[in-house]
């Protein structure tokens, strides 16, 4: 029997700077079910608030699903088997994953899904995502809740940037060449979405980490 390959996505929205942007690709019924697995993960992992290695606090909360999971701390940013509190990660969510597999193509299974949530006043500043082992692999990025402006700028820092709202439902996928693109979330639009019964943005972000 001959083996099935993966299907093809689906043609993006838009592309701002080669990364693929699907508008509202995720139905609100599919978002509710997300949000609700995700709640479950939040409650083995509780969100914690991370600090830079130089001590910062970073204005979102965060947690992870999968095999390992991104902290930041003083000991420096890296992925890990562990939550803070010593225990392991609870799984991807079925649901979730669904998501890389309409989006992601062939590339392999994410052993990591972050999990940030964004308060009213939470940003993220311009970064790469270049912890991961295999940087072939693309980042997948759902977002779920109050809208976010999303910038993203080169691969190196300095020099113009580009900026795109971002709304619940949307996926922004990082791969090829803009997966080494500098880029961050400048700030949120409270209201925007009823998704969160306490209002703000959940961002969730698959990888393949190791």
């Amino acid at each position: 029997m001959s083996k099935t390959s993966p299907a093809a996505p689906p043609s993006p929205t838009l592309t701002i700077r080669g990364a693929a942007l699907y508008r509202e690709i995720i139905p609100q019924a599919a978002q509710r079910a997300i949000l609700e697995d995700i709640g479950e993960v939040v409650r083995q992992a509780p969100l914690f608030a991370p600090v830079t290695a130089r001590g910062k606090p970073m204005s979102v909360r965060m947690t992870s699903a999968g095999a390992v999971g991104w902290v930041s701390d003083r000991g420096g940013y890296r992925y890990q088997a562990l939550h803070p509190r010593g225990t392991p990660w609870p799984a991807i969510p079925d649901s979730v994953l669904g998501i890389w597999h309409r989006v992601a193509g062939p590339a392999r299974m994410p052993d990591c899904c972050l999990v940030n949530h964004y308060g009213a006043e939470a940003r993220m500043g311009l970064h790469q995502d270049r912890d991961e082992a295999d940087l072939t692999q693309p980042v997948v990025s759902i977002s779920l809740g109050d809208a976010a402006l999303f910038r993203i700028g080169n691969p190196a820092r300095g020099g113009k940037t580009e900026s795109v709202w971002l709304s619940s439902g949307d996926v922004l996928v990082l791969g090829g060449a803009a997966r080494l693109l500098y880029h961050g979330i400048d700030r949120i639009r409270p209201g925007s979405s009823a998704l969160l019964p306490q209002g703000g943005r959940i961002n969730l972000t698959l990888r393949v980490a190791r």
